[in-house]
């Protein structure tokens, strides 16, 4: 007896977790531990089948990153990928907003969409903010190229912030042109009361509104206007269709250098516009160029504050900027009080919804 009981196995509680009870000798009832050698195996073996078949069958990338895909996945979108998923027909509808104005954006996309040009629309983002929340809710649809700007504020208009989100207006402008599409560009404190395509007739290189509120006769010409005082003309940049043409393709990279010429300081708080106008004055000769009509595309300092104007034009009047203010609330307020602030009783009609 004292033989049989010095060769059985000595039972060590303290080295096994799992203590064997006199109701359960059997090895099949035993656990098996985490780090036992068929554990392992079977760990293994996954493993292996995950790296084989995983590429193939497209597994989110969350699984293996601390990034999201549709982050990751945005930060890596181009222009030319976006112009080509959005475009319709040959164009692109373009705007460039930081995330402070994305309620004018979805007022202006409410706008839009009534006239059935949203599924058309490219969003610029100018921060990863606004890129990633418009792709949140309408996947595709904005694009940043970078390098974005500085964290963004609601920029006042002169100011060095202003111009520096607006002077990369044409460097967009200028590659939507080189993949070849044609490109209409809006500000966003813009409102569509109809649909603008219409208007823009016959194949001219670029298409533009004049900034200036004096009235002008219903039939008035079509050419580049005559320079004012300052040796240039008041042509509004922030309402533009190109085609893909050289004379349109001409006027963006004067636009570029004009800007380059013309840099932001204390003392000369320049903004995107003049340059704008110098590069059409400069390039005039060369290129093909057409004034859109005043009661289709009036200026803000006409149509807010000539009342009598707006009556003798009414029915005519095609997109609205609110432009001759400066200050976020006071162009909400004043979108509020002509009847085109749109958000608040129509945001389900934006492709981006309801923002909060």
């Amino acid at each position: 007896m004292s033989k049989l009981l010095h060769q059985r196995p000595i039972h060590n509680p303290l080295s096994d977790p799992y203590p064997l009870s006199p109701r359960s000798s059997s090895t099949s009832q035993r656990p098996i531990s985490i780090f036992s050698p068929t554990t392992l195996l079977v760990l293994l073996s996954l493993l292996v089948v995950l790296g084989v078949f995983l590429p193939w069958v497209g597994m989110p990338e969350f699984i293996f990153s601390s990034t999201r895909p549709s982050l990751s996945k945005w930060r890596d979108y181009t222009l030319a990928q976006a112009a080509s998923f959005v475009a319709k027909n040959g164009t692109v509808i373009v705007c460039a907003v930081s995330q402070p104005y994305l309620p004018f954006l979805n007022n202006w996309l409410i706008s839009i969409a009534r006239q059935k040009h949203q599924d058309k629309v490219l969003v610029i983002a100018e921060d990863y903010a606004t890129l990633y929340k418009v792709n949140e809710r309408w996947p595709g649809h904005a694009v940043l190229v970078p390098p974005a700007p500085d964290a963004q504020t609601a920029h006042k208009f002169g100011s060095q912030g202003f111009f520096n989100f607006t002077s990369r207006r044409p460097r967009h402008l200028l590659h939507i042109l080189e993949l070849g599409y044609n490109v209409m560009y809006n500000d966003v404190d813009m409102v569509w009361l109809a649909d603008p395509f219409p208007y823009l007739q016959g194949h001219h290189d670029v298409y533009f509104t004049d900034d200036m509120a004096a009235v002008k006769p219903l039939n008035h010409s079509h050419e580049l206007p005559p320079p004012g005082k300052k040796g240039r003309t008041y042509i509004c940049s922030c309402m533009i269709f190109l085609r893909p043409s050289s004379g349109a393709k001409l006027v963006m990279k004067k636009w570029i250098e004009e800007l380059q010429a013309q840099p932001w300081s204390k003392a000369k708080k320049a903004n995107d516009q003049p340059a704008f106008n110098w590069a059409l004055n400069k390039t005039a000769g060369e290129v093909d160029l057409y004034l859109l009509p005043q009661a289709a595309f009036p200026t803000g300092g006409l149509y807010f504050k000539n009342q009598t104007w707006v009556q003798e034009t009414k029915g005519m009047n095609v997109i609205i900027h609110n432009n001759y203010i400066t200050g976020f609330e006071k162009k909400i307020k004043r979108f509020h009080d002509f009847g085109l602030w749109l958000v608040d009783d129509h945001a389900l009609e934006s492709p981006l919804g309801r923002l909060r």
